[in-house]
């Protein structure tokens, strides 16, 4: 999952040398953080937050097939 979100995210963004995707385990759900450049954070995010919303959706999908809660956090 966070191989998938970290290929979305070097898609978009300008500068794909600082996208950082990193992922733990947090009680009984798995966090994916993002991180990006500052110039890069509003493409990821996109027009009302729609390019964030398809990311968290993949991200469902991708977490119902292994059996596992999933959360996108981008700081």
């Amino acid at each position: 999952m966070k191989e998938l979100i970290e290929y979305i995210a070097r898609s978009i963004a300008d500068d794909p040398a600082a996208v950082v995707v990193t992922e733990t385990q947090e009680e009984d759900r798995v966090v994916i953080r993002l991180e990006v450049a500052p110039d890069d954070k509003g493409k990821v995010i996109g027009r009302q937050g729609r390019v964030v919303q398809a990311m968290r959706t993949l991200l469902r999908v991708a977490a119902v097939k292994k059996g596992v809660r999933v959360n996108l956090e981008i700081p």
